[in-house]
């Protein structure tokens, strides 16, 4: 059996971490993990025939030694620990972020604002799980002078396993609202799970960067010493207020010298997200110009509020996830974009427990105050309400209709929870 300070040497001899045969790389370390449908023992001997330059497993049949392969108890909690040696030889700001909607926007504009003064490491795509979070730790190189890393969790207890191999210093959460209810066991339930990133940092001094608007924050950050406001009201010390978002964003910024920011971000509701990566950026002495044009310059390619121009038509693509919390701020803000011929394709939500179909219900009644061109309803308890709408089982078949159609000069809002895959709908389009 071997200790962790082995696997570290393996660690700094290698060319980095993996945990799947099909994208080793020559030199790396891979590390054989277990799930529901996988173990990845039996593709230890795959991964050094593959250039790895050691395996680490958790079945000491397989361990080899003589072809560097090493056992552990258990290969998950090894990375884990790995992770969490690799992070105590850094003494640099360690800000995690978590929340209900917009933690992946948020991280992106911090590191964007971040970088412009310091060499920031960052999650890389949505690394943000029990998986991803040690995985993104283990990728920050010796010059790293800032880590930001988000936090993503479906149940309690989840966040604050992850602060044990973090050690976060700074730490902000977007929101907290309504999901994964059904893992959390309700709206408390969220906040409780999200609030164990507080929790820590109140446990180790540490700093909170929390919104001013949101009530349960001032509630949820009692007993943090260092604490930095921001939001649209009086009581943040970094303030901002939308000025337009026709379709993009326009925010401007009452505080911090910064001025107008024109972002390329889709809908109001961004404006948090704005105003924390300001604040950020302003606390770490980030020049207000490179805060302007850190933000002004990050253009979203992952499905998250994206505009696109196709077949004459516009699409405003948010189909990475959806809960009901962000569900209702997309409908409302396309509702208020000044724009004819309004055509919206909304898939289920996932992960809402018993309150699925209320959850459901409420999104068609809040579809029905508004006069659409068209609403399409895609899968999931969509399926069990009676309502006016057009209904498909799959995204797929949703699309295909869609390109049948022929539509021209429509703006059109696709969004759904990952499971539905409503990206399908947009390739459609793109095969016509």
């Amino acid at each position: 059996m071997t200790d962790i300070a082995h696997l570290y040497q393996l660690f700094l001899q290698s060319t980095g971490v993996v945990t799947d045969t099909r994208q080793v790389q020559p030199g790396q370390l891979f590390f054989a993990l277990k799930g529901p449908n996988f173990n990845g023992n039996a593709f230890a001997a795959t991964a050094i025939e593959a250039g790895a330059l050691a395996a680490v497993v958790d079945e000491e049949a397989v361990a080899n030694p003589s072809r560097n392969v090493w056992y552990v108890p258990d290969a998950l909690a090894a990375l884990q620990q790995l992770a969490l040696h690799h992070r105590r030889q850094y003494r640099i700001p360690v800000l995690a972020i978590t929340g209900s909607n917009g933690k992946t926007t948020t991280k992106e504009l911090i590191h964007a604002v971040l970088s412009k003064k310091y060499r920031t490491y960052t999650t890389q795509g949505n690394l943000n799980n029990h998986i991803g979070v040690p995985l993104t730790l283990l990728s920050v190189k010796p010059d790293a002078e800032m880590m930001v890393i988000e936090m993503g969790a479906n149940h309690q207890k989840e966040i604050a396993s992850y602060c044990l191999y973090t050690e976060p210093t700074h730490g902000l959460i977007t929101n907290v609202g309504k999901a994964h209810l059904e893992g959390f066991g309700g709206e408390e339930g969220v906040k409780k799970g999200k609030g164990e990133l507080f929790d820590f940092l109140r446990a180790h001094d540490g700093e909170v960067f929390a919104c001013a608007d949101f009530d349960y924050f001032h509630e949820m950050s009692k007993g943090i010493r260092h604490l930095h406001w921001y939001g649209t009201g009086p009581g943040a010390a970094v303030a901002g207020n939308v000025v337009a978002s026709e379709p993009f964003l326009r925010v401007s910024m009452h505080t911090g010298v910064i001025g107008e920011i024109q972002t390329q971000l889709v809908g109001g509701y961004n404006v948090y997200n704005v105003l924390a990566a300001a604040a950020v950026g302003l606390h770490f002495g980030v020049a207000p110009a490179d805060i302007q044009a850190a933000i002004e310059t990050y253009n979203p390619t992952n499905s998250r509020s994206q505009l696109l121009e196709k077949d004459g038509n516009k699409y405003i693509l948010d189909a990475y996830n959806a809960n009901p919390s962000s569900m209702t701020l997309a409908i409302e803000n396309f509702a208020q974009l000044r724009a004819d011929n309004k055509v919206l394709f909304i898939g289920a939500m996932a992960e809402l427990g018993d309150t699925s179909l209320q959850e459901h219900t409420a999104i068609v009644q809040q579809l029905l105050r508004y006069p659409w061109k068209e609403v399409v309803l895609v899968g999931g308890d969509f399926g069990l309400i009676e309502q006016p709408f057009r209904y498909f089982e799959t995204s797929a078949a949703a699309g295909q209709w869609w390109q049948q159609q022929g539509c021209t000069h429509c703006y059109v809002l696709i969004k759904g929870s990952r499971s539905t895959k409503m990206e399908l709908v947009l390739q459609a389009v793109a095969q016509k």
